[in-house]
């Protein structure tokens, strides 16, 4: 290459690891760039979808393998400068006795200069000088210097003075660094890998998520040991250490080139077994249908089949457009249980392997039977033993809190990270689950992933290491359930994901069994401002035809493109009448409920309460449990702790689900909160529910006589529905539960009773009406576009037009709010490039910081509640946990971690000061970082000014101390 001797000596002594931090031993700044390149190798051949790789190649001019090893490769050539070499003592002095010097260089932390940073200034002007190309420049130094989380703007490009090097030896290590490398890879030289083409901005943020990726294996230590020596250093060794990481790490993609099926309907009749209904076939046909990749919406009702027909789409989309996995997201963590079980059973049909594969990502799928029979070697529910080794290896908890990517170095910057674990799970065969993917940001990395919709709005978040959790997203296929429930806040995140994946080619199919026509329009607008690359489209949804239907929005040719259904597709189920009546009531106390309750249950039954209030909910259930009821009664809400209220859903499931049969009891009640609201597959013979908006009262509904099969009591063969939390005021506006206006607001509230007045008479026409009620399902669809629509529908004397004016006023509020940590600003879609993306940028530092960006609340905190007795702790079930509160094996790590419930978001700055993790919780990677909620031998604590306390069937209580 003609270099000479002094710069391959220079060369060679350029470190790109510390011994202290890696290991105990140095590597080689060339050595790292080779493994990180060898490591891309290995996720082209393995992981990334066949639709990046076509677009990789088509940029490079079919030489997509390469130039991706290549620009993973390079992005730590910034580490060939004063900044970074002088930043260990020891790993300097061989390069300053080589002759590459420097002075004094900045102390001060936010004057560093970062080797990230640093990369693109040192290879920015080569490309331009010999690519010829600064458009083809522009695009690809920002994942240089994006590559440790966050894309500077090009006025960070400025080095201190001396920290970027000066003078000839360092201006020719720093070419040689490239060139070397370059050559080493598989070009002829720099020239050589000047792309043809360039990505769009969306894919080149999943394109910077796999550099990350890439670095991040390559960067652990125990999987690729430094070398010190130059002349052990080849990218053939190097290939050679990433093949044999791969399969220890036991890492891979999903399905690999999936076939198209062999039938249209075949993902759904022979895959999952369905006589399709009319509704999932349409949707189903769509996606074969769709010339691109493009947005699928499915409005059908409740039990209608639709996450079946998802994911039959899904395989249908993956096969056709190159997609390699899929992500589910539920709105909640509660849904998101069932759903992984689903999933899990969907993916095993296409191979045993897979099964591995399959993530659920929640901060409580520790207690997941499914989760923990794959992931943490358990026995299978139902007591058969799962095919791996669930001897005495670590489970998949001890390793959740470990950073497989350790970026050394980087936490001089405040980029502290986890030092990486030497303690990996030892005995599994090559098809076990990758643990890897369980560190912080890696999740939706997996090839098949369910888990909250928060996953997908973080996507959407301008925060730091944003590209991995796009890059996780860009080679599936999307599918959200109950989209309906986003509120106005968390829209502005889906929004601004679905046109980062429409630009990204990313198949997407909403669910929702009752949107707002404006929503469904504001969704096809978003994902088709992606896919043409233009900031306002609006392309005119038209009006279905009927109820159920499937709209479908993509950009072909440099066209909009939005579809609905023509014809009118029939429900699986024939509508039926709903009979309304007013409870009027708005005490806290519910003393009112519980008497209808009792009166409605009186000749058998199974009523289901959905109330807006935890506190209201637990009054209730006093009420029903101090007058003796005669029956089954269950509690369910927020503040019970994880394995209470698993073990209620589960229980709840089994009385009062499809497959209840003989276990159904002959007289029920379940109080809840809005956990009954959704994805809550249960079958009621009467609702009691709270005043909410129209569709969320829809969605209560959807839980009444849901299953066929039930034999119900003469009385309640008819289904029925009684709306409280709501009184008449004197001026004869209603007034609703304090805690029902702070959450949803006067408007949607009093649309809400207007509606249902127009159903069950006016709210002093107690017991009922001559109405004919709401006929449900066919009445859905119009009864949602009225509640949203914009023509007043509220008698004269409820001030709806003030109402409106109030909620108008919020909503900008919270759009602005949303607008703070939306990735990228209306006015900078059209830029071309990365650069800059980060700048003003939101750095929440924790999941619940980042739960409250993306959900418009104050940030909540999760606690374990510890029981003190005489000697030491004991956790919430009453398990011994020692002195100090210590944990020696799993099973105990279960029953405490069991006790985990979520505080009210008023109570999380006294939890924050007041709470900790137990002294002996310090060396535990579930609880070293869990505060620790301790109730003292009485049941109870003070936290600020309330009095908390847990009880095993009401939960937390919450009481405010008196003065």
């Amino acid at each position: 290459m003609g270099l000479s001797q002094e710069a391959v000596e220079r060369l060679s002594r350029l470190w790109g690891k510390s011994a202290a931090r890696n290991g105990g031993r140095t590597h080689l700044l060339l050595g790292h760039l080779l493994d990180t390149a060898a490591v891309a190798g290995v996720m082209w051949d393995r992981y990334v979808s066949a639709a990046f790789r076509r677009r990789l190649d088509e940029i490079s001019g079919g030489r997509g393998r390469l130039w991706f090893m290549w620009v993973c490769g390079i992005h730590d050539c910034g580490k060939a400068c004063p900044a970074f070499q002088a930043m260990d003592a020891t790993e300097a002095a061989p390069v300053l006795a080589a002759g590459l010097t420097w002075g004094r260089l900045p102390v001060d932390r936010q004057k560093r200069w970062r080797h990230d940073v640093a990369g693109a200034v040192l290879l920015m002007p080569r490309l331009v000088a010999e690519w010829g190309d600064e458009e083809a420049a522009g695009w690809v130094w920002p994942l240089v210097a994006g590559h440790h989380g966050a894309f500077p703007s090009a006025a960070a490009l400025r080095p201190p003075r001396g920290a970027q090097g000066r003078g000839a030896a360092w201006e020719e290590a720093q070419r040689a660094v490239v060139d070397v490398f370059t050559r080493a890879v598989g070009f002829e030289d720099l020239a050589a890998a000047r792309p043809v083409g360039s990505l769009r901005k969306a894919e080149q943020l999943a394109l910077s998520g796999l550099i990350v990726m890439a670095d991040w294996i390559a960067s652990d230590s125990s999987e690729f040991p430094g070398l010190a020596d130059a002349n052990l250093i080849s990218f053939g060794g190097a290939r050679s250490r990433a093949e044999g990481a791969w399969g220890r790490l036991r890492l891979r993609g999903g399905w690999r080139d999936l076939p198209l099926p062999e039938h249209p309907l075949a993902p759904l009749t022979g895959r999952l077994g369905v006589q399709p209904r009319a509704s999932q076939r349409e949707l189903v046909e769509r996606a074969w249908s769709m010339p691109a990749p493009g947005l699928l919406v499915a409005e059908a009702p409740m039990g209608e089949g639709k996450t079946k027909a998802a994911l039959a789409a899904a395989e249908v989309l993956a096969a056709r457009f190159g997609l390699d996995g899929v992500f589910v997201a539920m709105p909640t963590q509660a849904t998101s249980d069932p759903m992984y079980e689903q999933v899990l059973q969907w993916v095993r049909t296409f191979g045993p392997e897979l099964e591995s594969q399959v993530a659920l990502l929640h901060g409580r799928r520790r207690f997941n039977a499914w989760w923990r029979t794959i992931w943490d070697g358990k026995p299978r529910p139902g007591g058969d033993e799962c095919g791996c080794d669930g001897g005495s290896r670590p489970g998949a908890a001890d390793m959740a809190g470990d950073d497989f990517g350790a970026i050394d170095e980087d936490a001089d910057y405040g980029m502290v990270s986890a030092e990486p674990s030497t303690d990996r799970p030892t005995g599994l065969g090559a098809d076990g689950p990758a643990y890897w993917f369980l560190g912080d940001k890696r999740g939706l990395l997996t090839a098949f992933a369910v888990g909250t919709v928060d996953h997908l709005l973080h996507a959407a978040t301008r925060t730091r290491h944003v590209m991995l959790r796009f890059a996780g997203l860009a080679g599936k296929v999307v599918v959200v359930d109950e989209v309906h429930a986003a509120d106005v806040y968390m829209r502005q995140f889906l929004v601004e994901a679905l046109r980062w994946l429409g630009q990204a080619g990313v198949p997407v199919v909403l669910l929702s069994a009752t949107l707002p026509p404006p929503q469904r329009q504001l969704f096809a607008d978003a994902y088709l401002s992606g896919a043409l690359g233009t900031a306002d489209v609006h392309q005119r949804v038209p009006e279905p035809a009927g109820y159920p239907c499937v709209t479908v929005a993509y950009g072909v040719d440099g066209r909009a493109v939005a579809e609905t259904s023509r014809e009118a597709v029939g429900s699986w189920r024939e509508s039926a009448p709903v009979r309304l009546a007013w409870l009027p009531d708005t005490d806290p106390g519910g003393a009112r409920v519980a008497v209808a309750v009792r009166k409605a249950v009186a000749d058998g039954g199974i009523a289901l309460v959905v109330v807006n209030q935890v506190d209201r909910a637990q009054a209730i259930y006093r009420d029903l449990r101090d007058g003796g009821f005669d029956g089954v009664l269950r509690l369910l809400h927020a503040r019970l702790s994880a394995a209470h209220r698993a073990e209620r859903t589960t229980e709840c499931l089994r009385l009062m689900g499809p497959q209840a049969g003989a276990d159904r009891p002959e007289r029920m009640v379940v109080v809840a909160t809005q956990l009954a609201e959704q994805s809550f597959d249960v079958d009621a013979d009467v609702l009691i529910t709270d005043l909410a908006p129209t569709d969320l009262l829809l969605q209560r509904i959807g839980r009444l006589h849901r299953h066929s099969g039930p034999c119900r009591p003469a009385a309640h063969r008819v289904p029925r529905v009684l709306v409280t939390g709501v009184a008449p005021g004197r001026d004869g506006t209603p007034r609703f539960l304090r805690a029902s206006e702070q959450i949803y607001g006067a408007w949607s509230l009093l649309r809400a009773a207007a509606l249902v007045m127009q159903a069950a008479g006016t709210l002093t026409a107690v017991g009922g009406s001559t109405a004919s009620g709401w006929s449900i399902p066919a009445d859905v669809p119009e009864l949602v576009a009225r509640a949203y629509d914009s023509a007043e529908i509220c008698p004269a004397d409820w001030n709806e037009a003030g109402a409106w004016e109030q909620w108008q006023a919020k909503e900008r509020e919270r759009e602005k709010n949303a607008e703070e940590y939306l990735l990228c600003r209306r006015r900078e879609w059209a830029s071309p490039t990365l650069e800059g993306l980060h700048y003003a940028g939101s750095w929440a530092a924790s999941e619940e910081q980042l739960d409250a960006v993306v959900r418009d609340g104050d940030p909540s905190v999760e606690v374990v509640i510890v029981r003190r007795t005489s000697g030491g702790y004991r956790a919430v079930d009453g398990t011994w946990l020692g002195v100090h509160g210590e944990v020696d094996d799993d099973e105990v790590t279960d029953r405490l971690m069991g006790g985990t419930v979520r505080l009210p978001s008023r109570l999380t700055d006294a939890a924050q000061a007041e709470l900790g993790p137990l002294p002996g919780w310090a060396g535990q990677p579930w609880l070293r970082y869990r505060l620790a909620l301790v109730l003292e031998e009485d049941g109870a604590r003070l936290l600020g000014a309330d009095r908390v306390s847990y009880h095993d069937v009401l939960g937390l209580v919450i009481e405010r101390e008196a003065r």
